[in-house]
């Protein structure tokens, strides 16, 4: 029967069996039949007496972009979204979903890395404990560590000092200087928003900005910096080691993510609000980094200022990969759009979906001055007039200040939300200002 069934679709011109199919498709007849369950990949026509399987030749070309799909380890689920949109839509979910891909396996690079740091460092301590020497030499804290955070294709951060701040020896060694955060935060509505959904938050333990969209774009702002709060509590005068820190970071980003859904559930469309987060949780010697959307952080440090952070957006990945520069993004149509973000449950959309935060370790110098902002800001003003103004603020109450006037000063299309920390000698700090959440007029 399948032989006959073969010469019938072959003389018709039309329609061919599941096997010769099969063989146009290369996807085995198991798996066709498979797709066809799921609804994938439904035959053109199926026999009602004997069950048999019919495919349109033209469903080839379908069938191949499963199969390629499946190879880049695309789930099912999100395989029939791709194949159910018109070429371009298809294109921006496949952009999406590897640039999601490689985020993940870099954020599992780093933990990697940190782990061979870590064993190595262990290892390093116990042959010196057997030898009778007592000593690593070491700092404590594991090479792989250190300078994690960099986006990939920027430099690394150099020594010197920034110049804003007093100089003093770094934090983390055996008779280190103690080191504190001088810091300041402000939020703006900007000059055509009439709601304000970006929150920031600067205390001697956390830093953070969040940018909300959405109905309650708001609320999933404020919800995930007040998430972030008893996590900077818990951090003691002593600190914590690099492996605490890092599970810190890792229970607190699930919190987070809870407190948001929670947040924007009572809304008419809760899968369609959410917020960025970027977060820094001081522990005395070195800062946690919790990073997940558009909003960035930023590091000056010896008269260079260094993004610290990578966007977590669709002109970003268009950026890494080559088919757009830095140039072309500023007016790309799609700017806008998230790759990944805090977001409500059962968000159907295909390209911002809810995924885990990036998560990294930096290790700081006195003198170091740190920005955390909203793309309000950034998206307006290029990284040289940030890092003019930076400089050119003797404390952090007058940076942020100024960055808000710079963000009015090109247009203020949207909200705006800054931080700015300096790493200070603890007998040189006067003290830090907190502007929690308040949307001053520049």
């Amino acid at each position: 029967m399948e032989r006959e069934g073969r010469a019938v679709g072959a003389a018709s011109g039309e329609l061919v069996t599941i096997g010769e199919f099969s063989r146009l498709s290369r996807l085995s007849a198991k798996a066709l039949r498979r797709y066809d369950e799921l609804g994938l990949l439904r035959p053109a026509l199926v026999d009602p007496v004997n069950g048999y399987r019919y495919y349109d030749p033209a469903q080839a070309e379908r069938a191949r972009l499963v199969a390629w799909l499946r190879r880049i380890g695309m789930p099912l689920s999100r395989i029939a979204r791709v194949v159910a949109l018109d070429a371009g839509a298809a294109a921006v979910e496949i952009r999406a979903y590897w640039a999601r891909v490689e985020a993940e396996t870099a954020a599992r690079r780093d933990l990697a890395m940190y782990l061979v740091g870590h064993l190595a460092a262990e290892g390093r301590a116990m042959a010196a404990i057997s030898d009778g020497t007592g000593s690593t030499g070491g700092r404590g804290v594991p090479g792989g560590v250190r300078g994690t955070g960099g986006t990939a294709g920027r430099p690394g951060s150099p020594g010197g000092r920034s110049g804003a701040v007093r100089p003093g020896a770094a934090s983390g060694g055996p008779g280190a200087v103690p080191l504190v955060i001088r810091c300041a935060a402000l939020t703006d509505t900007g000059a055509v928003r009439t709601e304000n959904q970006d929150a920031a938050f600067a205390g001697p333990r956390l830093l953070a900005v969040a940018d909300g969209f959405g109905e309650r774009g708001a609320e999933a702002s404020v919800a995930a910096i007040e998430a972030f709060k008893p996590s900077a509590r818990g951090v003691g005068e002593s600190g914590l080691s690099a492996a605490d820190l890092l599970n810190t970071l890792e229970d607190t980003a699930d919190s987070v993510s809870r407190a948001v859904r929670e947040a924007v559930a009572p809304g008419a469309a809760p899968d369609g609000s959410g917020t960025t987060l970027t977060a820094m949780l001081w522990t005395g010697s070195r800062l946690g980094l919790v990073h997940i959307g558009d909003s960035r952080a930023y590091l000056l440090r010896g008269g260079g200022l260094y993004r610290i952070t990578h966007d977590h957006s669709l002109v970003q990945a268009m950026i890494d990969d080559g088919s757009l520069s830095p140039e072309e993004a500023a007016s790309h149509p799609e700017r806008a759009l998230l790759l990944k973000a805090l977001v409500g449950a059962g968000r159907s959309a295909p390209t911002a979906v809810a995924a885990r935060p990036d998560i990294r370790l930096r290790e700081v110098r006195a003198g170091d001055r740190y920005l955390l902002c909203s793309d309000g800001l950034s998206a307006v003003v290029d990284e040289a007039g940030l890092r003019e103004a930076v400089i050119a603020a003797e404390t952090p109450e007058d940076a942020v200040r100024r960055l808000v006037g710079l963000a009015h000063e090109a247009g203020g299309p949207d909200n705006v939300a800054c931080v700015v920390a300096d790493v200070v000698v603890a007998d040189a700090a006067p003290g830090h200002v907190s502007a929690e959440g308040v949307a001053a007029e520049a």
